[in-house]
């Protein structure tokens, strides 16, 4: 395996590198005292010049609309737009939106992706993935009460989800629901298209989160169906298919979530040594003297680089052998970058004192907003538990 970098993602870091010198870092520091909302027309703005550079939307292939990236480019794309909170949807490859592009792609109709996909292409609308639900626990998700009833043409939806990511301003859900109860396990649920206009699709309220609601994209949501009607042709794939698809989903998007990651990571080690080498604890005598803060920068050195090659590997393994065949890698990378990132905030932050705690900075805001990496898409150690029984089945040995 070559861990080199192209020609390619050299020349699409270089790109990244200057856009985010000039179009977002200049904003971070309104941003960081602003709603998202408050933001959207300056971010609108630097969306319409992210789509000069050819990598709006990179993930997905030039025919489409998007930049045409292979997994393992555009990992690298991620990491360098991880340095900031918000430059994934300055480049319309933010989540849940870049899921939902690609379930649609893989298993959308041709309405269903002139209707929805197209203008998510675009940057015209924004999208959400409802699923986990606050009666059930969130590690078993083949547990859920959200149902999909037919009647007539149509599916009746009934549920209570919550965590939405980026529900308020959507056009549309994807809606988990239970649509064949009898079926086995893991063929019971189906993923279903639902306009957020819908008669019975209610916005119950953006939660709070570490003391913040947030606002229009930058929000996790309380939603609540209804008696929601939808047409069947709204289904996605077929009938009991939603938990195959959300595993086609599930590879290439820890890949993207946990190079955003390591962005972050490297954004919040680089604030630290600069800290390091500025701040004085006495005349002549920087921060960066000291052992504990020189080990705390080789650690998370050491820690971020081995985090880096596992998740480009892991990448490397779903682009030749398919997400199935990459499971360990998955599940691996999911809790082990999640930790990382924990560590070097944590690191961060303590190196810089008071000053770590204040929004000067944005390693405050990752702190709040990031500690859920160790629990969203399956809690650290449901991913644990699974490496352990794969790696245990190798040795004879099968745990329930």
């Amino acid at each position: 395996m070559d861990f080199s970098e192209s020609d390619r993602v050299k020349n699409v870091r270089g790109i990244i590198r200057e856009f985010m010198a000039k179009e977002i870092y200049p904003l971070e520091p309104e941003f960081r005292s602003k709603s998202f909302a408050e933001m959207l027309p300056k971010l609108r703005e630097a969306r319409a010049r992210a789509k000069q550079t050819g990598l709006f939307a990179a993930h997905l292939p030039e025919a489409l609309g998007g930049g045409g990236l292979s997994l393992t480019e555009f990992a690298h794309m991620s990491e360098e737009l991880g340095r900031s909170p918000f430059a994934h949807y300055v480049f319309n490859v933010q989540a849940p939106d870049v899921g939902n592009m690609e379930i649609l792609i893989e298993h959308g109709t041709p309405e269903q992706k002139a209707r929805f996909l197209e203008p998510l292409v675009r940057g015209d609308i924004r999208s959400c993935f409802t699923m986990t639900e606050p009666e059930f626990a969130g590690s078993n998700p083949v547990w859920m009460g959200t149902t999909a009833k037919k009647d007539g043409d149509d599916y009746v939806l009934d549920g209570h989800k919550w965590f939405a990511s980026a529900a308020d301003g959507a056009s549309f859900a994807i809606c988990m629901a239970v649509t064949n109860p009898e079926a086995e396990t893991y063929a019971r649920a189906s993923m279903i298209l639902v306009p957020t206009d819908t008669p019975g699709f209610e916005h119950v309220s953006n939660i709070s989160v570490m003391g913040h609601r947030g606002s229009d994209y930058a929000t996790h949501c309380e939603i609540s169906y209804q008696h929601c009607r939808v047409p069947q042709s709204n289904l996605l794939g077929g009938e009991g298919m939603g938990f195959l698809i959300a595993q086609h989903r599930l590879g290439p998007g820890r890949i993207h979530h946990t190079m955003r990651w390591i962005g972050i990571c490297e954004r919040a080690l680089d604030i630290m040594c600069r800290h390091a080498a500025t701040r004085e604890l006495a005349p002549g005598k920087p921060l960066g003297s000291r052992q504990m803060v020189q080990q705390w920068i080789a650690e998370s050195r050491a820690e971020i680089h081995g985090a880096r090659l596992m998740v480009l590997h892991a990448a490397w393994k779903i682009e030749r052998e398919g997400a199935s065949s990459a499971r360990e890698e998955i599940a691996l990378i999911k809790f082990t970058v999640a930790r990382t990132m924990q560590r070097v905030l944590d690191r961060a932050i303590q190196a810089l004192g008071a000053l770590g705690m204040t929004d000067d900075t944005p390693l405050a805001f990752w702190w709040a907003h990031e500690r859920a990496a160790r629990i969203y898409d399956g809690a650290d150690e449901v991913h644990i538990a699974s490496v352990a029984k794969r790696i245990l089945r190798g040795y004879g040995i099968k745990v329930s």
